[in-house]
């Protein structure tokens, strides 16, 4: 008999790729980032140094690919050409929540693939705050375990739980959770945002947790909250339904949330990251990579070399921009200037942040 989270995330996987789950309304916000172009970038292209050190691992370009799935014998194919996309390109890679795994250990093979076709990769576990109260320490640390991970990521999507008929409702205690496994369970833990968002008090809260890298998960990209719109309709579920389709676009969006969340630990931009300029934008506001996972599901059904193919898209646009602004390196692309403009500026204006720091950093 198949296992309801497993059953539940094979539906997810399937939504996305079928079905229209992006932000309807709130844009992820960088269209009103604007890059300083450098009529002379005095650098040659060719020389371009897009390499950069993350929690321990080399990437070849600052880019892992969000957690997707797992979790269901029919998701182990798809792993298999994300991990091995990651390994070839030399990024890293997050696995789905793990949480299926553990309530079925028949379906860990789904998240060990990814290891197995990326045994050099930087590959992160995943399982939700809601659940970590319930697991413990002991059962986060089994979780590392299962896939070698060099990270393990805490998600928080407590606006999906809030939605979903199964949802966890008890937010009480994930924080003290967070920094007991912080603490205790010997790898960097990362905390990632599923698509509303993280502001500068949580983002607070979480670097006095002790976590070592925060994934501002920013709306404008996949609606977790849209995502459970189809699944209610196909439950008859008048209420989901209408609670999905109130808060399809709620949230912060991620180059505000990138913004709130400079607290001195280390960002990844995810939510509406769709090409490299996307990713150029994210380093030069504060990221130090970014990460994408709905681009990636389509072309991760028909094999690695289509996967390959998207990042290989991706990491010719990143080096265009950086040629454009100047940038030889990504430290540099960090302290390029930007201007950041229209609802974007307006809104973190609203919320204390002087947006005029960007536009005045001095080129390396």
């Amino acid at each position: 008999m198949e296992h309801e989270t497993s059953r539940r995330k094979m539906e997810h996987l399937e939504l996305c790729a079928r079905c229209h789950v992006g932000s309807r309304k709130v844009s992820a916000g960088f269209e009103d980032v604007v890059l300083v172009h450098r009529a002379l970038p005095e650098i040659s292209m060719n020389d371009i140094d897009m390499s950069v050190d993350f929690l321990g691992k080399k990437l070849s370009f600052p880019f892992l690919i969000a957690s997707i799935t797992g979790g269901h014998p029919e998701t182990t194919a798809v792993n298999a050409a994300l991990a091995g996309a990651a390994e070839e390109l030399g990024i890293g890679i997050g696995v789905g929540s793990q949480r299926a795994a553990i309530d079925d250990p028949k379906q860990a093979g789904s998240f060990k693939i990814i290891r197995e076709k990326a045994p050099t990769a930087f590959i992160y576990g995943n399982i939700g705050a809601a659940q970590i109260k319930e697991y413990g320490v002991e059962k986060v640390a089994s979780l590392v375990s299962m896939i070698d991970a060099d990270a393990i990521a805490v998600h928080l999507n407590f606006l999906q739980e809030a939605i979903q008929p199964e949802g966890d409702l008890d937010a009480t205690g994930c924080l003290e959770m967070i920094e007991n496994i912080s603490s205790e369970v010997g790898v960097p833990v990362i905390v990632k945002e599923t698509g509303a968002g993280i502001s500068r008090e949580d983002a607070l809260l979480l670097k006095k947790a002790g976590v070592s890298a925060i994934d501002v998960g920013g709306a404008g990209g996949t609606s977790w909250s849209g995502v459970e719109v189809y699944r209610a309709r196909m439950e008859k579920d008048k209420l989901g339904e209408h609670l999905g389709e109130l808060f399809w676009d709620f949230g912060i969006p991620t180059v505000s949330s990138l913004v709130e969340c400079k607290v001195s630990v280390p960002l990844i931009a995810t939510g509406g990251v769709r090409t490299g300029v996307d990713v150029a934008k994210s380093i030069a506001i504060g990221a130090s990579a970014a990460s994408a996972a709905l681009p990636f599901v389509s072309p991760a059904m028909k094999g690695q070399d289509a996967v390959v193919k998207a990042l290989e898209i991706i990491r010719q646009e990143l080096k265009a921009a950086m040629f454009l602004t100047g940038c030889a390196n990504v430290k540099a692309l960090s302290h390029t200037p930007v201007a950041i403009v229209g609802p974007t500026s307006e809104y973190l204006t609203r919320r204390g942040f002087n947006v005029g720091d960007y536009a005045s950093k001095d080129v390396l």
